[in-house]
């Protein structure tokens, strides 16, 4: 059995489609644990084993991981007060613990330990929680910066003409979901009995010059990018309707390109995979028209 939390999301989804699709995992060997198991009707109708499962309760975990030997941990998304994702991730890797987990597979950041990102310490602080268990092997998947998070900066920018970056002329290397999704089902689905790390990126690092160029060719329609200093960038993120502590957030990631953390190249991808990750180009492609709505 192959268990994969976080299920109702689009990485959580991707990956069991993977699983069925290029892994050829039998639906009813794989476990989807979810909040909300009636989120997932359709993969139950496909055979897939639904139940649920809370990173807010370590004994419910344990129930939901009962006879898993492998099991993937998506990291959450809660950071409505400083620990709580932490605190969560660790109820999660202690459940795998007392269930009776062989591997854990865990999908954390590129360079974690050093990582200027603002909730880079939580990622690191489930790495070390996984590597201090009593766990055959682990496999740590460093997930880069997805496209698909370009939704959130592109389209204002779009409409105004005007990026703002505090990132400088660092650069990204950013990946498809999709391909990352891919990665953690093979790493899901393999035999590996090791503890290894593998730092997930695209096949080019780009600036956000780079990107924005890109896109507006793409649409048609011109872009400007404008740098600005980390506070002038939060401001406006800020002045413009987003919550302060997401504009933090994507601050925190300027922050990290700015100084290298996010460049890194496809090798770790290709040894996983043995395939070379979708390029942004034709990655753009294919999403263009979602930026203009």
């Amino acid at each position: 059995m192959y268990l994969v939390t976080g299920a109702s999301g689009k990485l959580g989804r991707g990956v069991i489609a993977s699983l069925i699709a290029d892994q050829k995992i039998p639906a009813s060997q794989i476990i989807a644990v979810t909040r909300k198991p009636e989120g997932l009707a359709d993969l139950a109708a496909k055979g897939v084993v639904v139940r649920e499962g809370n990173f807010d309760d370590e004994a419910g975990l344990v129930k939901a991981f009962a006879g898993v030997k492998r099991l993937l941990i998506i990291s959450t998304d809660a950071m409505d007060r400083p620990g709580q994702r932490l605190e969560q991730h660790q109820r999660a890797v202690a459940a795998a613990g007392k269930a009776g987990v062989e591997h854990v597979i865990y999908t954390s950041l590129p360079n974690a330990e050093r990582s200027q990102i603002s909730f880079a310490p939580d990622h690191l602080g489930t790495e070390k929680a996984i590597a201090a268990g009593k766990f055959k092997g682990w496999t740590i998947l460093r997930n880069n910066w997805y496209f698909e998070n370009l939704f959130y900066s592109m389209p204002h920018a779009i409409a105004s003409g005007t990026l703002y970056t505090a990132a400088g002329e660092g650069k990204i290397a950013n990946i498809a979901n999709a391909d990352l999704a891919k990665a953690a089902a093979g790493a899901l689905a393999s035999n590996s009995t090791g503890k290894k790390v593998y730092t997930l990126s695209g096949t080019r690092p780009r600036s956000t010059g780079e990107l924005a160029g890109l896109v507006s060719k793409a649409i048609g329609k011109p872009i400007t990018v404008v740098k600005v200093p980390l506070e002038g960038l939060i401001k406006g993120m800020t002045g413009s309707g987003m919550p302060a502590p997401m504009a933090e957030v994507f601050g925190s990631f300027d922050t990290s390109i700015a100084a290298g953390e996010l460049s890194g190249d496809s090798s770790d991808f290709k040894a996983l995979t043995g395939n070379e990750p979708q390029g942004f180009e034709d990655w753009l492609k294919a999403n263009a028209s979602a930026f203009v709505g």
